[in-house]
This record gives C-alpha cells, sequence and structure tokens, in this order.
C-alpha cells in the first residue's frame, strides 16, 4: 500500500514539474503593411499555424497586417528595437542598414519573377544575407516574388520624356527614386497607407507598384491608366530579428525556415498567376493598359543613375545578371 501511495506521489510530482514546460510558450509578433486578401498575409497566417503545429505549439505567432504595428520603416526599426519579433518586407528597406543588399533594385537588374527566385536561390545572394545578418543579426528565411513594379498615372505615360515633372509616389527608400528621377520626375516619398488618398486629392498625379498591389489597394479607382514599364522586379522577405533567432534551437531554426520557404513558394505561384489575370480584369473596370517604350527608360536609368553611382558593385551586378 505504502509502495502504491509512493508511486502515486512520485507521478504527480513529476506532472506537476512537466507542466509548466509543457504550457511554456513563446509569443511572437509578425508585421507587416499589406492587405488581409494578399498572399503575403495569408501565407504568413499560414506559416505562423505551421511553426506552431510543428514545434508542438512552443511558439505562438500572431501576425499583425495593414500597417497595425508601424509603417514599413518602423516595423524594420522594430526588428532591432525589439518590438517587433518577424516581419515580411521588402530588402530595400534592409538596404538602409546594408547597402549591397539593395542591389535588387537597380532598375531592370532582373528580367521578370523566375529570375529573382533563382537569384533569391544563389550564392550570391547568400552571400548577401549572410553579410546583412552579420551586419545587423537579423536572419532572412525567405525571398518572396512580390511582383513586377508598373506606373499607374491620371494621363498616359508612353515614354520616359513623358515623365518629366509628374509628381509620382515612391516608397521611402532612395533606390525606389531611380528610374522616375533618370526621367525627370518629381519622386515623391509618401508612406504605403497614404497612397490612395494622395492620389485622391492630387498631392502626387502617380505611383509605382505591381498590379496585385495596385488591385489590393484600388489605386485603378483614382489611377485610370497603367504603364507597363516593369521597371522593378520586387520581392519580399521574411525576416527574424536577433532577439529571437540566436534562442532558437538548430532545429527551431531549421522549422522556421523550412516553413517560411514554403509560405514563399506558395505565395509566389499566386502572385504570378493572379498578375496573368488581372490585365483584363483591369480593362474591365474602365482602365486603360499601356505599352510603353521601355528601353528609353533603360537608356535613362543607365546614363543618370549609372550603377557605380549608387555605390553598388559590378561584380555583384554581373553575377546577378548571369543567373540562369
Amino acid at each position: 500500500m505504502k509502495r502504491m501511495l509512493l508511486k502515486s506521489l512520485l507521478a504527480t510530482t513529476v506532472l506537476a514539474i512537466a507542466a509548466p514546460a509543457a504550457l511554456a510558450q513563446t509569443k511572437l509578433k509578425w508585421a507587416h503593411v499589406y492587405e488581409v486578401s494578399e498572399p503575403y498575409h495569408t501565407e504568413s497566417v499560414w506559416a505562423a499555424e505551421e511553426i506552431k503545429k510543428r514545434t508542438n505549439g512552443k511558439f505562438d505567432i500572431q501576425v499583425f497586417p495593414a500597417s497595425s504595428l508601424g509603417k514599413e520603416t518602423d516595423i524594420n526599426q522594430g526588428m532591432q528595437l525589439g518590438t517587433v519579433d518577424m516581419i515580411i518586407s521588402g530588402p530595400s528597406f534592409a538596404a538602409r542598414n546594408y547597402p549591397r543588399i539593395g542591389i535588387a533594385y537597380y532598375p531592370f537588374i532582373f528580367r521578370d519573377g523566375d529570375h529573382l527566385v533563382a537569384y533569391s536561390k544563389s550564392p550570391v545572394f547568400k552571400e548577401i544575407a549572410d553579410g546583412y545578418r552579420d551586419k545587423t543579426g537579423i536572419q532572412i528565411l525567405s525571398y518572396t516574388y512580390y511582383g513586377a513594379r508598373h506606373t499607374t498615372a491620371n494621363k498616359p505615360i508612353l515614354d520616359c520624356a513623358a515623365m518629366k515633372g509628374l509628381k509620382i509616389r515612391v516608397p521611402d527608400v532612395p533606390i525606389y527614386r531611380n528610374t522616375p528621377e533618370a526621367c525627370g520626375a518629381n519622386a515623391t516619398p509618401i508612406a504605403f497607407a497614404e497612397v490612395y488618398l494622395a492620389l485622391q486629392n492630387g498631392t502626387v498625379e502617380a505611383q509605382e507598384n505591381p498590379l496585385p498591389t495596385i488591385e489590393a489597394k484600388k489605386f485603378y479607382e483614382v489611377n485610370k491608366h497603367i504603364m507597363l514599364t516593369g521597371h522593378i522586379v520586387d520581392g519580399l522577405v521574411t525576416q527574424v530579428a536577433p532577439h529571437v533567432w540566436t534562442k532558437l534551437t538548430d532545429a527551431e531554426k531549421k522549422t522556421f525556415t523550412d516553413v517560411a520557404l514554403e509560405a514563399a513558394a506558395r505565395a509566389t505561384a499566386q502572385i504570378k498567376k493572379r498578375e496573368a489575370e488581372l490585365m483584363s480584369e483591369f480593362k474591365s473596370k474602365g482602365v486603360t493598359i499601356h505599352q510603353v517604350n521601355r528601353q528609353s527608360f533603360v537608356d535613362a536609368v543607365l546614363k543618370n543613375k549609372p550603377l557605380e553611382s549608387l555605390g553598388f558593385d559590378k561584380k555583384d551586378y554581373d553575377r546577378i545578371v548571369a543567373i540562369k
């Protein structure tokens, strides 16, 4: 009887000790500026749930969309300040701390989305991502295709010369100014959440973004002309803050990375599909789609914004252009 009682007490003690460990949970904040309808959000939510599942509930990640934790500049700064744990954001913002990563935004460096995806898997990008982590402590998990950036305006703009004097919104990052400034436009930084109103009230006449973003943010309601400039083939990188990454075990790091890569592939496939569908949908909404003299933009960039003047390495450029 005593032995049975001792066993019962021992089992109860073991359970009492184990219970806190089983209940221990790390809550993380994952922030971005995109709408809940966009794949960047839906796949981030999927990834958060998948990480929770694969770590047996250890990580409870809440995704905060649509600038709810701040503008893109804010959430990037939050990674260093410890106010945000994960983000999906354009590497153009990372370039503020590590300029080398910004070469992906040199106009016309990528042929298309497949070229960007190939770059994300290349040795040159691994070097750049490792350099970014060495400088900031931030770990890049994956690269998602964001789309080819095209120009919308309240009038047709068919070549570089037609952009002269145009008031065009760009993100608050210098590298987005290259194409419009090369053509003599007035590039105006405005926060993403404020762009629709700025177009509506005439603060700016134009903006540039991929077709799915133009749809999600309803920019087509206030700009009835879309010019297929394709000046930047853009992407987003999923990142983990140093105060989180350094505390993960090797197995946890692998889980976070594997899931983020799967989410990026899923979102990329959706974006490519949506880009193809939107051409006809925009036309049905009364929007005019314009082909442009793309070479006129290319020539202006090469002349007025040469690679070296922006602080980029020609070796990186050549290696990226050569990726098949």
